[in-house]
């Protein structure tokens, strides 16, 4: 039979677009002229000023308007016979489950949430449906195509860190001290820097869960948080400005008065799991002159600091920069931040634990900060139109039943030995011990079971870590229910110890997830605290191992010297087992964790998912 052209592939075939921000725009436009005519779109989001810059679908008349619809609206002006559905909608809704995704042909993914990007893999998974996966950061970017058990799955490696977060979760529901240091650079360029609408730092009385809400806006319960509210209207750097930068003044509005603003936002803090701020006292906010940290270098820069302690590093570095603020050429000139001056990393190193402070958050020293905050990295719209082009035409390749054509797809900021900046590479193949994808998905958690209680496995292991959305679990061999998803049933267990219900070591615990139609065993690996060897690292209450054998080498490991040559840290406490230490698995992780001064090394050809030899050399990333 004659191959069908690319316009009757796409004609025919039902697609769901997951996200329409950034690559989200650009992928529903290049879907609509490309003759695709059945299209499904959902995001829960709201358009922001923020977004018009890079976002060319939304103008500044839709701001406050959901991103689904107005998408939907705008690229129907280039094919006006397009059947668009959109769905202003979180995802993550028990309505589109298995069965809503089976109704497609092909997913297609432009989301910058983790969880979220797990929860659709786990769909797509069971409802045999591929998915194209895809994603930026700064000038990189990346694109594959997942088919259930032909290649690797999203969750296959372990994933690096997000570089980048939503708005609302800085501005509103940090819960990371990356968030905090997130928030730390925006306040520092809200100040002294130019100021980008998209960095702003006051709350976010637009956060999608407060309009998800059936009460959208926060109510104010006196005069008091009424002028409060008024105020966050005016921008951080003409309030500050209006002060004189006066750091007292500062340090009440940001670590206190915003805070209790933000406790105003109920709807925020109704999330299981989820930790309401608590604003600063001024006893902690004095921070006098008593409270300096200690002047050597070394030990001021690995120290954790107090809040008092923070207090008093701020007032002197909001002192220094407001100084040479007003010092500038001229009224364009702004203060740029650079993790090597003093004066700008006290600055956010003092901000983002005192922020940290406020949240609950463990707080971290200026080294350690000073780590995070040169690793954060902008959205730019030319990577998120390249990514978007590469997404259909592998979508397409799917489609036509080419699987054997398809490729995972780097896009660099360098040239590699070869001239190109668009690197192909054979897709990766499963990884037989991969938590969600192998036949049998299994973890080890390795705990102390008379610490852990019933609360946390279910909302730091399960669904913080393992992203489940709506688990059940039961102990094996005993018929225990231990966590119900049901509201109610199981709520008394959760202040209680693992070990209060006989979990210990070598327990076996059954996990499944009825929205991802998703199970997992979890074996318990029991920490010994009067073992050297077998105790959990400081500060650490879990690890997820990948069997048992991993945490006997992890053990090994520890006793063992260093090795002669250092290497990139590992930016988890999961333990990788089995195929993550083969030279595919370093290969994508590299790839996934490279920093823009990266270089490029040509290795040999992988082979394809069908077994063929890869027409394309394959790539990591050196140091």
């Amino acid at each position: 039979a004659m191959r069908r052209s690319p316009r009757e592939v796409a004609s025919g075939s039902r697609v769901l677009v997951v996200g329409a921000g950034g690559i989200g725009c650009e992928l529903l436009k290049n879907l609509v002229v490309s003759g695709f005519r059945r299209i499904s779109i959902i995001d829960l989001d709201t358009i922001d000023v923020s977004n018009l810059n890079r976002q060319f679908l939304f103008r500044k008349e839709h701001v406050g308007q959901s991103k689904a619809l107005v998408a939907k609206q705008s690229v129907l002006k280039y094919g006006r016979d397009a059947d668009i559905t959109a769905y202003h909608d979180s995802v993550l809704e028990e309505k589109y489950g298995v069965d809503f995704f089976s109704g497609f042909d092909i997913v297609l993914i432009a989301l910058d949430n983790r969880a979220a990007r797990n929860h659709v893999n786990r769909l797509c998974l069971a409802a045999n449906v591929p998915l194209v996966e895809s994603g930026s950061a700064g000038y990189l970017g990346q694109v594959t195509v997942i088919r259930k058990g032909v290649t690797a799955c999203y969750e296959c490696k372990e994933q690096q860190k997000q570089k980048s977060y939503p708005a609302c979760t800085i501005r509103n529901t940090p819960s990371e001290p990356i968030h905090c240091v997130v928030w730390a650079k925006y306040l520092f360029s809200q100040l002294f820097g130019e100021a980008d609408p998209d960095q702003d730092v006051a709350p976010d009385t637009e956060d999608p869960e407060l309009s998800s809400s059936s009460s959208t806006t926060p109510a104010v319960a006196n005069g008091s948080q009424a002028n409060e509210q008024q105020s966050q209207k005016q921008t951080t750097r003409s309030w500050a400005e209006a002060t004189g930068y006066d750091p007292s003044r500062l340090l009440k509005k940001l670590f206190a008065d915003d805070i209790r603003y933000l406790l105003t936002m109920s709807v925020l803090w109704q999330r299981p799991g989820r930790r309401a701020p608590t604003p600063l006292t001024d006893e902690q906010l004095d921070g006098s002159g008593d409270a300096a940290p200690q002047s050597d270098g070394y030990q001021r820069d690995h120290a954790v600091w107090s809040a008092a302690q923070c207090c008093h590093v701020f007032r002197l570095a909001v002192d220094q920069l407001r100084r040479r603020y007003a010092e500038r050429s001229s009224a364009d000139d702004y203060l740029v931040f650079d993790k090597d001056d003093q004066a700008a990393m006290d600055f956010v190193a003092s901000a983002a634990n005192l922020r940290a402070y406020a949240f609950g958050i463990t707080a971290n020293s200026r080294f350690t900060v000073k780590a995070m905050a040169g690793n954060i990295i902008p959205a730019i719209a030319t990577t998120n139109a390249i990514i978007a082009g590469l997404i259909v035409l592998e979508a397409l390749k799917v489609l036509d039943g080419r699987p054997e054509q398809c490729r995972s797809v780097f896009l660099e900021k360098k040239l590699h030995p070869r001239g190109r900046i668009i690197i192909p590479c054979a897709l990766p193949q499963p990884n037989p011990k991969c938590y969600v994808c192998a036949p049998q998905p299994q973890v080890t958690l390795r705990c102390d079971p008379s610490i852990l209680t019933v609360g946390a496995l279910r909302d730091r292991v399960l669904k913080a870590e393992l992203a489940m959305v709506a688990p059940d679990v039961e102990i094996e061999g005993r018929g225990v229910i231990l966590v119900s998803s049901e509201a109610g049933e199981t709520e008394s267990n959760d202040p209680q110890p693992l070990a209060r219900f006989g979990i210990g070591n070598h327990a076996r615990l059954r996990c499944d997830d009825f929205l991802q139609r998703y199970n997992l065993l979890i074996i318990i690996a029991a920490a010994d605290p009067a073992d050297a060897e077998q105790r959990l690292p400081d500060g650490v209450d879990f690890q997820i191992v990948g069997d048992l054998q991993s945490v006997q080498a992890t053990a090994e490991a520890a006793a063992a010297p260093p090795p002669a040559t250092s290497g990139r840290k590992r930016r988890s406490e999961a333990v990788e087992s089995g195929p993550l230490g083969s030279g595919e698995a370093k290969k994508a992780r590299l790839l996934d964790e490279a920093d823009d001064d990266d270089e490029l090394e040509i290795v040999a050809a992988p082979k394809s998912a069908d077994g063929a030899s890869s027409q394309e050399p394959d790539i990591v990333l050196l140091d």
